[in-house]
């Protein structure tokens, strides 16, 4: 049972505030320097135990748009945008930006 829950670990990445209440649900939280978020985003990548990487706006905006572009596109391990808890940088609205692609925006 152990390397189940071993291969399947959520690891969020953002600042301490919001890391607190994401180590309560059970997630192995990271508060990197922005410098070194996409270092820290490319070794997660890399673990087999990782099964899913949150990442807040704030830290996502911190990575080199094209290592962004990738690990949002990666099936495995997925990794998604979130706000932080105190709503400095909400992540973007992948709704309205798909309206926009397809021309259906007002």
């Amino acid at each position: 049972m152990a390397d189940v829950l071993a291969a399947s670990r959520c690891v969020f990445v953002g600042d301490a505030v919001s890391a607190a209440g994401w180590r309560l649900a059970g997630a192995d939280c990271r508060t990197p320097a922005q410098p070194e978020v996409a270092a820290l985003l490319r070794e997660l990548r890399r673990d087999a135990g990782v099964g899913l990487i949150i990442l807040t706006a704030e830290a996502a905006a911190a990575l080199p748009a094209p290592l962004r572009a990738e690990a949002l596109a990666a099936q495995r391990p997925p990794c998604v945008v979130v706000a932080d808890a105190r709503g400095r940088m909400a992540p973007a609205d992948l709704t309205a930006v798909l309206k926009r692609q397809l021309g259906l925006a007002e």
